[in-house]
């Protein structure tokens, strides 16, 4: 990446490979270069010019995982697109490891399309695959794959990478698809487009999309300290959709969502005010939780360490401390910098739920603010807060 900050304005960014640079936004009337291959008048391969929508995208077969091999030839003209899915959910997963994708699977000269990056050969891409495995030692989740089209077959994929040639070492999540397009005559990839969710201009060059990279590598400050798991599915330009794995908190009641009343008692459970004495190692973030808009009931909670059983933890000696076991589920997060005023964070709960109703998501009442610094020790503009609400009900299309 370094090496191509100095060609065009952010080259070395330009450089990342599609896998890291791709999203699909969910808007059924936007369309999108189409990657579907098509045979000339010729005979000869050639990839579609023409569009698709993104409707088109949600037509799919599920298919589960197989022992990886390539498919079997279909014969001439006839993709054997079943094969070529399992192939994937298999092939895909060692996009960064020591083993690799199967080079064989590609035509040798295939176009690799994302909104800052293109290449023309299967070299090219693999020369990106190393480079930010060199860089970023990148995570890649495949969500699912499914064919989209008789040509096509389209991916849906988390990228979250830190880039370790900054010291504040910024994260970076991309979330998207990749529209596979597949040679008949060969039984091999021979297009590759990658759409990210973040954006919507996703043709090369999309200046929003170098936009979109560069403003990823801003400051934020997050402790090195142990935090609820989850997993991102879905990166949108204002928000994240997480998967919440369940998680246990001490809880007292608080008095707002800004507010640290009640953070001595909770603090005082970890430090050892419990049945055993038990000093419990510190996580990150605070919580606070509104459990309705008119903040009727609010709660300040601190995350206790996964590896304790809620079965095992001793009990808290202030009565007003409490135990409970968050069942996890999708939550949607929206990250600020700054002093979290209390204006500030109903601002920003009002504006995520808005993008949340304008994507037809249902979300529950209520809201969650996670602090994830000691406003002590920190400065504002690098804080790292969040403002979550639950979801009732996802599906990552």
């Amino acid at each position: 990446m370094a090496a191509a900050l100095s060609g065009h304005l952010c080259r070395p960014i330009a450089a990342l490979h599609p896998s890291f640079l791709r999203t699909a936004a969910a808007k059924p009337a936007r369309t999108l270069p189409d990657a579907r291959y098509r045979p000339s008048r010729e005979g000869k391969p050639a990839l579609g010019a023409g569009r698709i929508s993104r409707r088109s995208l949600r037509r799919s077969s599920s298919s589960s995982s197989v022992e990886q091999r390539p498919p079997a030839p279909a014969g001439p003209g006839v993709v054997d697109t079943e094969g070529l899915v399992k192939f994937l959910y298999e092939d895909l997963p060692h996009l960064f490891d020591e083993k690799g994708i199967d080079r064989s699977m590609y035509d040798e000269r295939v176009r690799f399309r994302d909104p800052i990056t293109k290449h023309d050969t299967i070299d090219g891409y693999l020369f990106n695959i190393h480079l930010l495995k060199l860089l970023f030692r990148p995570d890649f989740q495949l969500h699912h794959v499914r064919q989209t089209g008789p040509y096509e077959i389209t991916t849906r994929w988390t990228m979250v990478m830190r880039f370790f040639l900054l010291p504040w070492e910024p994260e970076l999540v991309f979330t998207g698809i990749s529209i596979m397009a597949v040679n008949p005559q060969t039984q091999k990839f021979c297009g590759h487009v990658d759409v990210w969710d973040s954006i919507e201009k996703n043709e090369y060059f999309s200046l929003e999309g170098l936009w979109d990279v560069l403003k990823q590598l801003r400051i934020y400050k997050t402790p090195d300290l142990e935090t609820p798991k989850y997993q991102i599915l879905k990166r949108t330009a204002t928000y994240e959709l997480r998967k919440y794995e369940p998680f246990v908190v001490a809880e007292t009641k608080g008095d707002k969502l800004s507010g640290s009343s009640g953070f001595k008692d909770v603090a005082g459970y970890i430090f050892g005010k419990n049945s055993s004495m038990e000093k419990i190692p510190m996580t990150t973030p605070v919580f606070t939780q509104a459990r309705d808009d008119k903040l009727s009931e609010v709660s300040i909670q601190i995350v206790l360490p996964m590896n304790k059983d809620f079965s095992n933890l001793p009990v808290p000696s202030v009565e007003a401390v409490s135990l409970r076991k968050v069942d996890g589920g999708i939550m949607a997060a929206t990250k600020f910098s700054g002093n979290p005023t209390e204006e500030l964070v109903r601002k920003k709960e009002k504006e995520l739920r808005s993008a949340l109703l304008k994507d037809g998501l249902k979300s529950r009442q209520g809201c969650l603010l996670a602090r994830y610094n000691d406003p002590q020790q920190t400065w504002s503009f690098i804080m790292r807060n969040e403002v979550l609400i639950w979801l009732s009900e996802f599906a990552l299309e």
